[in-house]
């Protein structure tokens, strides 16, 4: 069973002539649309003497949502000296449906045109920016990073040290480290981590020339590696005994596109001293079968014979898709839990939707409007074990 691996750039074509640097003072800005706030709109002026603290973050975004009861408690602690405020780029839509289901009571500000991205920009989030009640930008930092210590010594108008978030701005990471002519037949290129880059794998699935032949993994494990080359396998169906905690950097190039997995085995193998193992395991499954034929008959089927792959917790959008495929998809961004094919049904699709990862239902919904079902059952699961 081929994996869904997906590589997410929080890049965008952005300009950062506006970056706002440490120390420097931040300009007057609006915030539009604030969600959970006593008004709907506010200037930054309305913060004059406070500490604001701006959280950029997403839905989609694991680490983001976990970090939101160190924002909630920090807020209810400082009430009076700080006003913390989550940033989306996402739709007012989306973040009520999120609050639903998370009634988290922070400030959460949209900001579809990414004014404030532009004063502050990022390519990895959570990214926390603190701004002082001088109004001057003192820190880029991981939210873990803000402290109570933190908040004291700048109400008291100290500087206290910090661990600074810096972001690698690049806006492409395969032209600016790796970039190689298009005649190069065989390639292996290790390098070290990429400081402050987003972690990342390339498969270069839509590129005619270096399709099936090429893989560039960015800040990765070797975890990560591992699952590619012994099969795809995602992290719920991966056992990890090593953990190591470096993140590696490699680019290869075959001649062949049937030589790769095994030139990336070669590679692993010839720098370090793993084993990789494939083992059943008796799991408690989901299987996906057609509940409503009429109803599944409907789903757009393919007729381009193109393939794309986007994809990311709460959100498809593929083309060229299989039943089998779609299954990997519910499994990684959309349940966690074990999703098997059961359908028979061997067609392409094109299948674009979004829902909300907090709430199961609403993905359970879209697959009853698709004629679909899922089925509690057990089953022999293949996992990977890396040791």
């Amino acid at each position: 069973m081929r994996r869904i691996i997906l590589c997410l750039l929080l890049m965008t074509g952005l300009s950062y002539a506006q970056q706002i640097k440490i120390g420097e003072k931040v300009p007057d800005f609006t915030l539009d649309t604030v969600l959970n706030a006593s008004s709907k709109s506010f200037k930054s002026a309305d913060f004059k003497d406070k500490i604001i603290w701006i959280e950029f973050w997403a839905t989609w975004c694991g680490p983001c949502i976990s970090a939101m009861p160190h924002l909630e408690q920090m807020q209810a602690k400082y009430k009076d000296k700080l006003q913390v405020i989550t940033v989306t780029n996402e739709k007012e839509e989306r973040i009520r449906q999120f609050l639903k289901n998370k009634p988290f009571k922070l400030w959460f500000a949209i900001d579809g045109a990414e004014q404030l991205r532009k004063y502050f920009p990022f390519a990895v989030i959570p990214h926390s920016i603190l701004i002082d009640t001088e109004g001057n930008l003192f820190a880029t930092a991981a939210p873990e990073e803000i402290t109570e210590k933190i908040i004291d010594s700048l109400w008291a108008k100290q500087k206290p040290k910090i661990n600074v978030k810096t972001d690698n701005l690049t806006t492409d990471y395969i032209q600016t480290y790796f970039k190689v002519p298009d005649t190069v037949k065989e390639r292996v290129l290790w390098q070290p981590e990429i400081k402050g880059g987003p972690g990342m794998l390339h498969t270069f699935a839509l590129d005619s020339n270096f399709k099936g032949r090429r893989l560039t993994f960015i800040n990765v494990g070797l975890n990560n590696m591992y699952m590619r080359a012994f099969g795809d396998f995602p992290y719920g169906r991966t056992i990890d005994k090593v953990k190591d905690k470096n993140r590696y950097c490699l680019d290869i190039i075959v001649e062949k596109p049937q030589e790769l997995i095994p030139a990336l085995k070669a590679e692993l193998a010839s720098k370090f001293n793993l084993h990789a193992n494939i083992t059943p395991y008796d799991k408690e499954v989901l299987l996906l079968k057609i509940e409503d034929q009429n109803l599944f008959n409907k789903v757009t089927r393919n007729s381009s014979g193109k393939r794309t792959y986007f994809a990311r917790h709460g959100e498809i959008d593929q083309q060229g898709i299989t039943m089998n495929d779609f299954a990997d998809f519910l499994e990684i961004f959309g349940y966690g839990k074990f999703v098997l094919d059961e359908t028979g049904n061997q067609e392409k699709f094109d299948i674009k939707f979004s829902f909300a990862p907090e709430d199961p239902q609403s993905l359970t919904k879209i697959l009853s409007n698709m004629g679909l079902r899922l089925e509690k059952a057990h089953r022999k699961i293949d996992m990977l074990t890396i040791e």
